[in-house]
């Protein structure tokens, strides 16, 4: 376990200092502790978010199905081919 060195300062209105001590009280844990785990959180679900891609569940039965249909498709294969000859996609 990493010993804990690094500090965060912030002002505060009274009125906010007062919400997150009320806040912290009602969880049992220290103001640093609430504040950390809190900011933590938050941190957590934006990264989650900016990094996460949702769509609904019927894009995926739309995907599969997709990929089972054995329509010709010209472009992709002429793509594929223009990338193959300049060595951009190598078959295995």
């Amino acid at each position: 376990m990493s010993t804990r060195s690094d500090r965060i300062e912030a002002r505060l209105l009274p009125e906010q200092r007062a919400s997150i001590d009320r806040a912290a009280e009602r969880e049992g844990v220290s103001l640093s502790a609430f504040v950390v785990t809190a900011a933590v959180e938050k941190a957590e679900r934006m990264i989650a978010d900016e990094t996460t891609t949702r769509v609904p569940s019927s894009f995926f039965d739309d995907l599969l199905a997709a990929l089972d249909d054995p329509t010709p498709a010209p472009k992709l294969a002429r793509a594929a081919q223009r990338a193959r000859r300049d060595g951009r996609l190598v078959r295995r």
